[in-house]
């Protein structure tokens, strides 16, 4: 196992995942929600992630779905979570067509390695 992708229609993750769309007056009953997609280091930069993208994408189009979505992680550049040498995937996610949606931004709780607690 190398990598791993997820996905789900939005009406099925976690209350936290569709609530900033909701907030928006979006249907998130045509929304496909793509969940994490994770490779190794090792083997990125050879098409798997693209592989990753096109099946979901493909299996949303088989549902039905109008729309995908995904999350993405927003931190300040000096957070102490950011890995050495971290590169920013907005250019693979904009050569799919991806777009931030200004003003869908969501809030959700965790405990970040290190804490003894959550936070947001």
């Amino acid at each position: 196992l190398v990598g791993a992708a997820t996905a789900a229609p939005m009406a099925d993750p976690a209350a936290e995942f569709p609530a900033p769309f909701r907030e928006k007056g979006m249907d998130i009953g045509r929304i496909y929600y793509f969940g994490e997609s994770v490779l190794l280091p090792d083997w990125r930069g050879r098409g798997i992630g693209h592989a990753f993208f096109d099946r979901r994408e493909a299996r949303a189009r088989e549902l039905g779905f109008a729309m995908a979505s995904f999350c993405a992680v927003v931190r300040s550049p000096d957070h102490p979570a950011r890995p050495s040498g971290y590169s920013p995937l907005d250019p693979f996610w904009h050569a799919r067509g991806f777009a931030a949606v200004e003003g869908v931004v969501g809030t959700f709780r965790w405990k970040d390695l290190g804490n003894a607690e959550e936070s947001d």
